[in-house]
């Protein structure tokens, strides 16, 4: 833990339960001196101050953690960008550090001013026939995973309990067993089906595509599953998210679906133990367990149980236009929500080299360094004439737990010349000399050079 002033945050403590500085330092057994000093940032809180804490109030020791101020300072940068306003980066840390409540508050303001601008701009869509930007009930639902860490410990264990008895890599014939023998529902292979998966509750049947892999069929059966079995605490889970639109509840509902099945079909206890064993290698992992590459990704930023923890990852999948329609986190790692994501990251590489997996130090303009796996993915049958989607799937973790991963492999992790500068997109990256920079960063006035226009509206390049 690197020293951390939170003084703030222990006032706030205090406050909260009516106590004096002479109370809590009494409760903490410290000296009114001390307590003052660390509530005035003269000293850092340090980890017995928080065990102590933790003892006496029963507190998660998240509450003081300088993880949520990693996700808050790009999130403010980017609320402040969407009103052509800056600060600068000690302003934002001080304000995400010290009173992350307030910042959380503007993040939230800004956001909802950002749906309502969005809700006019798909009216005026609608009159005028042009696309409007995505629904928010997405940005929802991703934002609820996030605040879960990307685990959530019924669904996870209900579906571990179940994935025990099915046989490794042969997951689907276990299933179905499982839907005919508990459900009185056979499973049927459909040609030319417009989806991928479709309950027919009059006749019993579960009729799947054929486009789909083994493993993808595996994967439809457990989220049919999931509905059947667990439906209840999906529910619950879901009504307690209050989600503001009967849109966003739905999503939500499919989400936790889709997680209890990945938890089914890779069950916790054995998958974490493959992974540790083959150093995290995705591919090795994918053919054990007969699953896709990018359902092993999915999977792998899941692995946060707290007795049994494991590399805390980000998972994120793209298209060549840059539309993120997959973004799971299982610790901080910023997503731009506006002026799309930066083109010298790795997972844009990747379509230039379809089936390769990439590797990249790449360091945000905090400094932060993360290590980053990408490789394309394809989703359809193919065959001439068929269309067959085409996304890049990436994997990242922050560089301290790089080591733990065979793609590491020949990295000098140590040299700082081998990161890549990389930012969350150019309307909030402050990095005025980059070569890809397609246009200046929001609310940043821009000198233009007389003699070299990097952001000319007409070039002879």
């Amino acid at each position: 833990m690197t020293k951390a002033f939170m003084g703030v945050r222990l006032q706030r403590l205090r406050e909260e339960r009516g106590m004096t500085q002479v109370a809590l330092a009494r409760a903490l057994e410290l000296s009114p001196s001390y307590l003052n000093q660390l509530e005035r940032n003269q000293r850092p809180l340090t980890v017995p101050v928080l065990l102590k804490l933790n003892a006496v109030f029963g507190l998660d020791v998240q509450l003081f953690s300088e993880a949520e101020e990693a996700r808050l300072i790009p999130d403010l940068r980017a609320a402040l960008a969407d009103q052509g306003a800056s600060a600068s980066l000690a302003e934002l840390r001080s304000l995400a550090a010290n009173m992350p409540g307030i910042a959380r508050t503007i993040v939230s303001m800004q956001a909802r001013l950002r749906e309502t601008a969005e809700q006019i701009d798909l009216v005026n869509g609608r009159i005028t026939g042009e696309i409007g930007p995505a629904p928010a009930p997405f940005e929802a639902v991703r934002d609820w995973f996030y605040e879960h860490r990307n685990y959530i410990p019924a669904l996870d264990e209900a579906a571990e309990g179940i994935g025990k008895g099915l046989r490794l890599g042969r997951a689907a014939e276990g299933l179905a067993d499982r839907l005919a023998g508990r459900h009185g529902i056979r499973v049927a292979l459909e040609e030319d089906s417009p989806t991928l998966r479709r309950h027919d509750a009059a006749s019993a049947t579960l009729h799947l595509s054929t486009r789909l892999t083994p493993g993808q069929r595996a994967f439809q059966m457990a989220t049919q599953i999931g509905f059947l079995e667990h439906g209840p605490e999906i529910d619950r889970l879901t009504d307690e998210a209050a989600m503001e639109s009967e849109e966003a509840r739905g999503l939500l509902r499919i989400g936790l679906a889709n997680y209890f099945a990945g938890a089914l079909i890779l069950p916790y206890g054995a998958f974490i133990a493959a992974a540790e064993a083959e150093r995290y290698d995705i591919e090795l992992l994918a053919r054990r367990f007969g699953v896709g590459f990018e359902t092993t990704c999915h999977r792998l930023s899941t692995l946060q149980r707290p007795q049994a923890r494991g590399v805390p990852f980000f998972f994120i999948r793209v298209d060549r236009a840059g539309n993120i329609s997959k973004r799971q986190s299982a610790t901080d790692f910023h997503f731009s929500r506006i002026g799309g994501s930066c083109p010298l990251w790795n997972v844009y590489e990747a379509f230039s080299r379809p089936g390769e997996v990439l590797t990249q130090v790449a360091q945000m303009p905090d400094g932060r360094s993360y290590l980053w796996v990408a490789r394309t993915v394809s989703h359809g049958a193919g065959g001439y004439g068929a269309p067959v989607k085409r996304f890049a799937v990436a994997l990242g973790c922050d560089l301290a737990h790089a080591e733990r991963l065979t793609y590491s492999h020949r990295l000098d992790l140590r040299n700082p010349d081998l990161a890549t500068p990389i930012g969350a997109g150019c309307k909030i990256c402050d990095r005025p000399a980059c070569p890809q920079r397609a246009f200046p960063m929001s609310g940043r006035p821009v000198r233009p050079d007389p003699n070299r226009s990097r952001f000319a509206p007409y070039s002879a390049g």
